[in-house]
């Protein structure tokens, strides 16, 4: 400790970290399942479901919490929060208690699929699985809402 911090300043530092030579992206399919009121037009959603390719998973637990944090906040997007302002660029929700965010009990069933393939590139086979699962949310509640009736 003399050496490093008070004798000649002679520090040794040693710093490294793995950088893949490429960025293999991950690969999901989103569906949503809804409930549209037709005298309304309340869209009410009652089922998420994301399969996504991810690589290897290496932690499931923290994957799968990963991909329903991102279904819940793309589920806010499309469904219920607004940012609404007065004219004069005031925002009007200057809480949560006017801009609603959903609830562990408010939110649908939701399901999340892993299809795992080995990627060569990373070493221990695995790809991104953060971002990718809030993409495809909020055009899924859009499509499920425009589509056939059902009798």
């Amino acid at each position: 400790m003399n050496s490093l911090y008070h004798t000649n300043q002679h520090q040794i530092m040693g710093v490294a970290s793995h950088v893949s030579p490429v960025a293999p992206p991950p690969f999901a399919a989103q569906f949503a399942e809804v409930t549209v009121d037709t005298e309304t037009g309340e869209v009410r959603v009652t089922k998420l479901v994301t399969a996504m390719d991810s690589g290897v998973i290496i932690n499931p637990t923290l994957a799968s919490g990963q991909v329903e944090g991102a279904m819940a906040q793309a589920l806010g997007y499309a469904v219920c929060e607004e940012m609404p302002y007065q004219a004069n660029g005031q925002p009007l929700a200057r809480d949560l208690s006017d801009y609603h965010i959903f609830s562990t009990v408010e939110m649908p069933e939701r399901v999340t699929r892993f299809v795992e393939t080995l990627e060569p590139s990373h070493p221990f086979g695995a790809k991104a699985v953060g971002e990718i699962g809030i993409v495809g949310i909020a055009p899924a509640v859009v499509s499920a809402s425009h589509g056939e009736r059902q009798p």
